[in-house]
């Protein structure tokens, strides 16, 4: 009678290994650019709420000024520290506030321009940016410089 075998040879489980090792060195870096792009694309979303929770701050008190403090009016409009920093008018969400700093970097009494940072893994992603008057940009350089030939508008 012969004996019939059962079971994986050691070559066939090494071929296995190799074949999810490929797939997966394939599939990794293309799961990390989407959760970047995902990301890039929540923190839009967010600056574009912080920008609606502006508009309603101007629509109550007829300035941008404040927005950051607890919501009392400080001297020095556009210079004073209540005008820029984190908002306290709008809540960053943690899945966002994780990988950007959302911050209101200018505000004046007529205008203010809100900011989002990359931290953590999504650095080197570019700084965005958007203003009152509705202009995006992103630093995809990090340089602070948005007026570069390289620079574009986000969607």
């Amino acid at each position: 009678m012969k004996q019939t075998q059962t079971g994986v040879t050691l070559v066939e489980l090494m071929i296995a290994v190799a074949i999810v090792g490929i797939l997966a060195a394939v599939a990794l870096p293309s799961y990390q650019d989407s959760m970047r792009k995902s990301r890039t694309a929540d923190v839009k979303a967010v600056l574009l709420g912080l920008s609606n929770a502006m508009e309603r701050r101007f629509t109550e008190t007829n300035s941008y000024c404040d927005a950051s403090s607890t919501g009392t009016a400080v001297t020095g409009c556009g210079t004073a520290t209540g005008d820029t920093g984190t908002p306290s008018i709008f809540t960053i969400p943690t899945k966002t506030a994780d990988f950007y700093t959302v911050t209101i970097s200018a505000a004046s009494s007529s205008s203010y321009t809100l900011s989002a940072t990359p931290t953590g893994t999504q650095t080197g992603n570019g700084i965005l940016e958007l203003t009152n008057t509705g202009v995006r940009h992103w630093d995809r350089n990090n340089d602070g410089d948005f007026l570069d030939t390289n620079e574009t508008t986000w969607d």
